[in-house]
């Protein structure tokens, strides 16, 4: 289970977050605790106006709980884990609210603890917390007997299309895979041993090797979009220097996209539009499909829960009904038979929540295979579409070169990015340390929001 937290304010933007139904097919409220309020949305408006009493401007610790995505994982089992953190960095009895989401046949969750300690009005502090997190995800994903990524076990194995929430962004406002834009840039890396080559190649690919601000290398898309190639290919400066050489020889970001020029921008933007067309028409039928079957699933679970309130308050007044009232009663409790009664109603009561809480799992299980069948046919034409898009940038960026320069991808560099290894780690050269992933975002799969 990958355990991803950071310190945050601004609970009005988390509480949409946690209930954003938009994005996510299911939203459950698991738990609201330690609050007046029994809303997600009023909890964390408390915590904010509690942390209004202090200095604390980060007045919440937010944490998601991402299980391998082809795992069933119990709600027993998240609890264990949250009690774990709890315990860990010192967080228990801390007011919270849990909320779990399911997206694309993936399910996950959300925890949001109040950093502010009432009894003294300060906030908790919460050092090293990101060690401490990856401890604790190592032994659960030992303890449910997981595959343990590999960057858990070794920090220099860490996946190298791993993104974060900005990337992503940059990368949904033109449709594209964040991941797909990193396999690209890295691959283009693997083909090329020089500066030359590594332009072309990358020319290739629809980019252009420029100049950063703060003299780094960047590469320029027909977006106009710029990537930092630093953080793209998880290297140092001084890695990329020391095959690129200096980057002054290079053209500035304004340049190269002046090189793409306006003409080919405007023909490019027809030529996407006419592309996005069509695949959105290819993707409508499966669309069609994932609404009809979360609207199914929706009213399966709201038909559920109807039925499973209603035969608990049935059994619940049956277990009342034992219990006399009055001299009876009082006779009851002299006689200790009171006791005894309440002890059978107990353990009556526990054993039928324990029965409704697995039939809600497994009805859940069985919804989550159904959405990850279905799922399996979206990342099959998504990834043709997004080799589609990548062979219209790489057209359109060579229309844009002069003639000469239209043909300088050598077909030995051509192969090598064909054939390139796109394996954990495989681009990082030994002795250089990778870019350590951005904490508290969703890595490894699209964010929320």
């Amino acid at each position: 289970m990958i355990l991803k937290g950071n310190q945050r304010g601004g609970g009005r933007q988390m509480a949409a977050h946690l209930l954003n139904g938009m994005q996510n097919e299911h939203v459950t409220v698991h738990q609201v605790r330690g609050f007046l309020a029994t809303t997600v949305k009023g909890a964390l408006e408390e915590a904010y106006a509690l942390a209004r009493g202090t200095q604390c401007q980060k007045y919440m610790y937010s944490l998601s709980l991402n299980p391998p995505k082809d795992a069933s994982v119990p709600i027993e089992a998240f609890e264990k884990a949250l009690k774990a953190i709890e315990d860990k960095l010192g967080l228990t009895d801390q007011p919270r609210v849990v909320v779990f989401h399911e997206k694309e046949g993936r399910r996950h969750a959300h925890c949001v603890w109040s950093r502010i300690k009432v009894d003294e009005m300060k906030a908790m502090n919460i050092a090293h917390d990101w060690p401490k997190l990856q401890a604790i995800s190592r032994a659960l994903f030992i303890e449910h007997g997981w595959t343990m990524p590999r960057g858990l076990i070794d920090k220099a194995h860490r996946n190298p299309l791993t993104y974060t929430r900005q990337e992503w962004q940059q990368a949904a406002r033109t449709g594209r895979s964040a991941a797909a834009i990193k396999a690209c840039l890295q691959e283009c890396w693997a083909a090329a041993d020089s500066a030359k080559a590594f332009a072309a190649v990358l020319q290739e690919r629809g980019f252009l090797l420029a100049q950063g601000d703060r003299r780094g290398f960047v590469a320029v898309d027909v977006y106009g979009d710029v990537f930092s190639l630093t953080r793209q290919l998880g290297l140092k400066g001084k890695d990329l220097a020391k095959r690129l050489g200096s980057p002054d020889a290079l053209p500035t970001v304004e340049q190269a996209k002046a090189k793409l020029g306006e003409s080919v921008r405007a023909i490019f933007e027809t030529y996407r539009a006419e592309l996005q067309t069509t695949q959105k028409q290819e993707l409508r039928p499966l669309l069609r499909i994932k609404k009809t079957m979360t609207e199914q699933h929706r009213k399966d679970r709201a038909a559920q829960k109807a039925f499973l309130e209603k035969r608990w308050n049935t059994e619940q007044a049956v277990r009342a009904s034992r219990v006399r009232k009055g001299f009876k009663g009082l006779w009851d409790k002299l006689t200790f038979k009171y006791w005894n009664i309440r002890k059978v109603n107990e353990k009556e009561a526990w054993q039928c929540h324990v029965r409704d809480r697995e039939e809600r799992q497994e009805l859940i299980e069985l919804q989550l295979e159904q959405r990850q069948n279905l799922q399996a046919q979206f990342d099959t034409i998504r990834k043709r579409h997004e080799e589609e898009a990548q062979k219209l940038m790489a057209d359109m960026a060579k229309m844009a070169m002069p003639e000469r320069e239209r043909d300088a991808v050598p077909e030995v560099f051509r192969g090598k990015a064909k054939e390139a290894d796109l394996g954990i780690g495989s681009r990082v050269p030994r002795g250089s340390t990778p870019r350590r992933p951005g904490r508290g975002k969703d890595m490894g799969h699209e964010p929320d929001a």
